[in-house]
């Protein structure tokens, strides 16, 4: 991958990582800021539920932070755009639209295909 589309997959990331890691700290924040008491259990019940959303919500945004943190190393070791089943170039639409992906479209769609006949 030539140096400047490597940068611009740096930069998308970086910039993607610092809004989750911003996304994250907002909530710890909230979180440590104290839990309001509910006289009626229906908005008690109503409350939790949202913070049970929320914290769903946040646990999906962690395990992406580790897979840009992951697609990061990989931009410094020079692995970033291979795939690394067959070891071809992704495909520059692929990596647009998913850019923490470590597989081409044929060996990704081969994978999942195997997942779905259990073989």
């Amino acid at each position: 991958m030539d140096p400047e589309r490597t940068e611009y997959f740096r930069a998308l990331l970086q910039s993607r990582l610092d809004e989750l890691m911003s996304e994250a700290r907002s909530t710890m924040t909230n979180l440590s800021e104290g839990e309001e008491s509910y006289a009626d259990p229906t908005d008690r019940a109503a409350a939790e539920s949202d913070l049970n959303f929320l914290l769903r919500i946040r646990d999906r945004e962690r395990k992406l932070i580790q897979k840009i943190q992951e697609a990061l190393q990989r931009i410094e070791d020079g692995s970033f755009g291979y795939c690394e089943s067959c070891g071809e170039e992704i495909g520059d639409k692929r990596l647009e639209a998913r850019p923490v992906t470590t597989q081409c479209i044929d060996c990704k769609s081969e994978a999942e295909q195997r997942e779905r006949t259990g073989s």
